[in-house]
């Protein structure tokens, strides 16, 4: 069996979110002057019977409860719902699609119905979909909330990554999901579906990819995603492309600033990720190549990313052991690889003739309405079916960065300031000029065939 845990995150208006007791595991953020939203993660609970945690496939996802059955029950104290009517969500994965429900209860896991989600088959156990219920009415104040399962066969039928309620007092968008200009979109795609391919020489390799080759920029305890607007509110991280990237960025500052450290120069984005440290000295790359690509076995229906579009890859929070074999590990590149572990067990040791890489991975499809979402991460999710459908039924290019590091290590290992190798993660802010960018999709991607940073075969 595995199962996931439910984060929290609150949006609610006013300077502050319900304070819980100190002794639960509950966790609820805050932030000013917006409509009250709650996401409440699975793997938060009090209490439960019959249920596990398991980390999410999708990186970034965080954890989530897995594998439940019906009588399977979790509680979750101190819960402020906020003013009624809600619009209640759950992300789900169901390789069997059930039959069953999953239930909110108040009070107790028999007490008054708050919500009932219908289960639906999603492909796979790690493949999410969000189902959604109404709430028309609510106790108010601190409550105590059960999810209870209810299934008609026996045996696990769904995986829960976490629950979220929205009052739809932001005219439909919840705090933190950031939604698209629809009149720039549309005009965007016209021109991108009004450009002609260019012809791909016989040869090419077909491999749908270009790329950004980039160089670091700068350090600065800030996170214009995570913590926009606060300077120094982040873990130190390391800048590469647009060299104005700080606390304030904005899509408009991005296009504003012509200065890169990335080819091609029409890639005005910014790209970050923790700084590196060995014993205690910021280690700064010596090169990071942004690939776009595509693992659809069709990758025609891709289209480029909007103007100010962002995402994250990996997870901050993470801080579990790393060795070697591990997925989502730093590794070696160069002769003679790897020739030993950290002290510790999380780093590895490279030859003299190599040196430390990384290679993060971006989600492949997106939900077609939104540049972000709360945890900058719903609005994207990656395909485990070969394709984009269900709540992210729109293909945008596989970006993963490939860090490089000059630096063979040694048995004392290194730290992020984020913390253990397994936090390593990456943030993407897209500022592309729009005809370099949906040219080089038509070109590259749409058609199979390798690119270089100048966008050519």
């Amino acid at each position: 069996m595995h199962r996931q845990p439910i984060r929290f995150y609150t949006l609610i208006a006013g300077a502050l979110a319900v304070v819980l007791a100190a002794a639960l595991s509950i966790t609820l953020t805050s932030q000013p002057a917006w409509a009250a939203t709650l996401v409440v993660q699975a793997e938060s609970y009090a209490a439960q019977s019959g249920v596990g945690v398991e980390a999410t496939a999708d990186t970034g996802g965080g954890q989530n409860v897995a594998y439940l059955a019906n009588g399977d029950w979790m509680r979750f104290d101190n819960v402020d719902l906020g003013a009624a009517p809600l619009t209640a969500s759950a992300r789900i994965a169901s390789a069997t699609g059930g039959p069953g429900t999953v239930e909110l209860h108040t009070g107790s896991a028999t007490g008054p119905l708050l919500a009932r989600f219908s289960v639906i088959p999603t492909g796979d156990w790690q493949n999410w979909s969000t189902v959604t219920a109404s709430i028309p009415t609510h106790p108010t104040g601190p409550q105590t909330l059960f999810a209870v399962l209810r299934g008609t066969a026996p045996g696990d039928f769904v995986n829960i990554n976490w629950f979220s309620f929205d009052d739809g007092t932001t005219g439909g968008t919840a705090p933190g999901w950031v939604p698209i200009d629809w009149a720039a979109w549309d005009t965007q795609l016209a021109q991108f579906r009004a450009m002609t391919p260019a012809t791909v020489p016989a040869g090419n390799v077909r491999v749908p990819e270009f790329n950004a080759t980039c160089t670091y920029s700068h350090s600065k305890p800030d996170d214009p995603i995570v913590a926009p607007g606060l300077p120094g509110a982040s873990h130190m991280h390391s800048f590469f492309g647009n060299k104005g990237t700080d606390a304030h960025t904005t899509t408009q500052s991005l296009l504003a600033n012509p200065a890169t450290t990335c080819t091609p120069a029409k890639d005005l984005s910014a790209y970050w990720i923790p700084t590196l440290y060995q014993d205690g000295k910021a280690i700064e790359s010596d090169g990071m190549i942004v690939y776009y690509g595509s693992r659809l076995p069709d990758p025609a229906a891709t289209v480029p990313f909007p103007q100010g579009f962002r995402m994250i890859a990996g997870n901050a929070k993470s801080q579990i052991p790393t060795p070697a074999g591990l997925a989502n590990q730093f590794f070696c590149a160069g002769e003679g690889g790897e020739i030993g572990r950290s002290a510790d067990g999380n780093w590895p040791v490279c030859a003299p003739t190599a040196k430390l890489v990384h290679q993060l991975v971006f989600p492949d499809c997106w939900d077609g309405k939104h540049l972000d979402s709360p945890d900058h991460k719903s609005h994207v999710a990656f395909t485990y079916s070969g394709t984009c459908s269900g709540d992210h039924p729109v293909a945008i290019p596989s970006v993963s960065f490939v860090i490089s590091y000059p630096t063979s290590g040694s048995t004392s290992g290194f730290s992020l300031s984020s913390g253990m190798a397994s936090s390593i993660h990456g943030d993407f802010f897209n500022a592309w000029d729009n005809a370099a960018l949906g040219q080089r999709v038509k070109d590259c991607i749409v058609q199979s065939a390798k690119c270089n940073s100048a966008g050519t075969f």
